[in-house]
């Protein structure tokens, strides 16, 4: 387990002292990936590299495993330092080796035999798919098998915590989904705790069991992922999901909604905004709505999706009928776990 407590960090600069991190409480269970998130210069950057004391909270305890890595010697850092990889935005491979001599090199460092290194670097560069690619130099291959080769070279010590700083942010759509991927296979295949940092609420989506938000310096959010998209709390957070689950209504909408509302009469209207994820989504629960209390349900606007084989999605209906009716619906709804939000703009 990775446990942060009360992390401040404070940099020197020519303007004076710059708090990059405060007061940061953080938990990372065993075995999960888990996403931090936030806009550039948030402090993202500088939270992932205190994991691993490669900065050196100005206050604070950083625990990996049960060890207090702020209380331990130089040489005892450089040991615990050897169980936590870490992948970087920028491949950070050394141009003068071959694919096999870059993962090769932490190994090579702590005088590994040869044997035991060619056999270790061999399996890993078949479990990122570069095989073939061996003996091939950086300048030879793809940004996506640049960070494969990283993904094997952080993996060669056998390490129980991986740590990714913006490991797909320098890479296209279709390589980053596949280096995630490869994440989440090494996450299940090994049991390897991750933690990654990102500023794409895609990433986020695709890989993470759980997520928190980082806005100048402090963690202003954090939960199981499919939580914090259905229901973000912090203003951030909500501007984040808005790249994925938009959280306000485009102006079309609304105006088409208002002509609606206009011309009913004799009933009542509601527009609501509904929310909703895991299982009780497979439910037929508007066709119930509308069976149960006699209302008429118009979807004006919606998005349905997955994270990770779990459908969340949010869906904009405008409700007319009974207003007693209207009322038991919201009832209904909540019920049965929706997130129900009445847009009272409108």
């Amino acid at each position: 387990m990775i446990q942060l407590d009360g992390i401040h960090l404070r940099y020197p600069s020519p303007h004076g002292a710059v708090d990059a991190l405060r007061g940061v409480d953080l938990q990372v269970g065993v075995g999960q990936v888990f996403g931090v998130i936030g806009r550039s210069g948030a402090g993202k950057s500088s939270l992932i590299r205190t994991i691993n004391l490669l900065n050196r909270p100005t206050q604070g305890r950083v625990c990996v495993d049960g060890r207090d890595l702020t209380a331990l010697s130089p040489s005892e850092l450089r040991s615990a330092r050897h169980g936590m990889g870490m992948i970087f935005q920028h491949f950070n491979l050394l141009s003068s080796r071959t694919v096999f001599e870059n993962v090769a090199l932490p190994l090579q460092l702590v005088h590994e035999r040869p044997a035991l290194i060619k056999a270790r670097v061999d399996e890993l560069l078949d479990l990122v798919g570069l095989a073939a690619l061996r003996d091939r130099y950086p300048a030879q291959i793809s940004g996506g098998q640049k960070q494969r080769v990283g993904i094997a070279r952080a993996l060669a010590s056998r390490p129980t915590v991986l740590l990714s700083d913006e490991a797909t942010s320098a890479l296209d759509p279709e390589t980053t989904r596949s280096i995630l991927a490869l994440l989440r296979q090494i996450n299940r295949d090994f049991g390897l705790t991750i933690v990654l940092i990102t500023h794409q609420m895609q990433v986020i989506k695709q890989v993470a069991d759980r997520v928190a938000v980082l806005d100048a310096g402090r963690i202003v959010e954090e939960g199981p992922v499919i939580d914090v998209f259905t229901q973000p709390r912090h203003e951030t957070t909500r501007s984040l999901v808005d790249e994925i689950l938009p959280q306000e209504l485009p102006a079309s909408v609304i105006a088409r909604i208002r002509a609606l509302m206009a011309a009913s009469t004799g009933h009542s209207n509601r527009l609501l905004r509904l929310a909703f994820a895991g299982s009780g989504s497979d439910q037929p629960l508007l066709s119930d709505v509308v069976r149960r209390f006699g209302l008429d349900l118009n979807i004006v606007h919606g998005q349905v999706d997955e994270i990770q084989g779990q459908p969340f999605g949010s869906l904009a209906v405008h409700l007319q009928g009974a207003s007693e009716g209207l009322t038991a619906a919201v009832a209904h709804l909540r019920s049965a776990g929706v997130l129900v939000q009445e847009v009272a703009h409108v």
